[in-house]
């Protein structure tokens, strides 16, 4: 199989085109060649597949096996991919993702090469049962939420998949592992949660570090980073155009106060090419 490592932010994908079909042990590949010590090495394994509802369509097997229904980070690599090996020509393109439906994709060109990417991410959903949670309203903002005797204070916001936003003193130093994983799956979240722990800095600029369901703690999640100044604006704390500041760098957000879609615009890179036995 045929691959190209990816990365949007340090968010790593195996990015496989010239399937026509997500393969029947997509599942099991995904664990095994995204495993850092034994395989390639990534958060997912994504698949750059024909679509008959867009140019072209995204399934993600993030590392442990399930699939995510999107990610931010991964459609700005398809995006990439799709431009620079010539399988397209246009700047504006669509793409077609499990969760959030057929997005929009505006690609800033330098050199033949595709160096920035915006994508239309569509609208946030806030319904607490659509999210989804337990928790029965619309929107779910500073829900109490316990875990091994701490609690915490989230709002819940969907962007084709399922997030809970934590305001937090220091983000950047915040103990992911200690919490990520139990908030993840806590009964509040029946298909469990992406998990963002946020700390603002002004008006237009947030800290924010992400527990991703299915792969753990990872650089960046344009999800995550949508979802958070979503969150941000629900709460009062910032304007509607921030920048969040991940591990792996910065992603723009900007939630449109007349369409209610929300816009992130950032990079993506390929890191190397290869090939392995399956």
């Amino acid at each position: 199989m045929n691959f190209t490592k990816m990365h949007g932010l340090g968010n790593d994908f195996i990015v496989v085109a010239g399937e026509t079909q997500l393969p029947e042990n997509a599942a099991q590949l995904a664990e095994r060649l995204c495993n850092r010590f034994f395989g390639i090495g990534a958060d997912g394994l994504v698949y750059i597949l024909p679509s008959e509802n867009a140019d072209f369509r995204m399934r993600i097997i993030n590392s442990d096996g399930s699939e995510a229904e999107q990610c931010g980070n991964a459609i700005r690599c398809v995006a990439k991919y799709v431009y620079d090996n010539g399988l397209t020509d246009k700047e504006t393109l669509t793409i077609e993702t499990l969760g959030a439906g057929v997005q929009e994709v505006q690609l800033t060109v330098d050199n033949g090469k595709a160096v920035l990417v915006r994508v239309n991410m569509g609208q946030p959903i806030l319904e607490g049962l659509k999210v989804p949670t337990t928790i029965d309203a619309n929107p779910v903002i500073n829900q109490s939420i316990e875990v091994d005797g701490r609690e915490f204070k989230f709002t819940a916001v969907s962007m084709g998949n399922p997030h809970c936003v934590i305001y937090v003193d220091d983000a950047v130093n915040f103990d992911l592992n200690a919490w990520g994983p139990k908030l993840e799956v806590h009964p509040l979240f029946p298909r469990k949660i992406n998990v963002e722990f946020v700390t603002v800095r002004s008006k237009d600029f947030t800290d924010m570090r992400v527990w991703e369901r299915g792969a753990g703690p990872t650089l960046a999640c344009g999800t995550g980073a949508c979802a958070t100044v979503v969150a941000s604006v629900l709460n009062g704390f910032t304007d509607r155009k921030a920048t969040v500041s991940l591990k792996g760098g910065e992603l723009l957000i900007e939630w449109n106060e007349e369409n209610n879609y929300v816009y992130m615009t950032g990079p993506a890179a390929e890191v190397y090419r290869g090939t392995v036995t399956v």
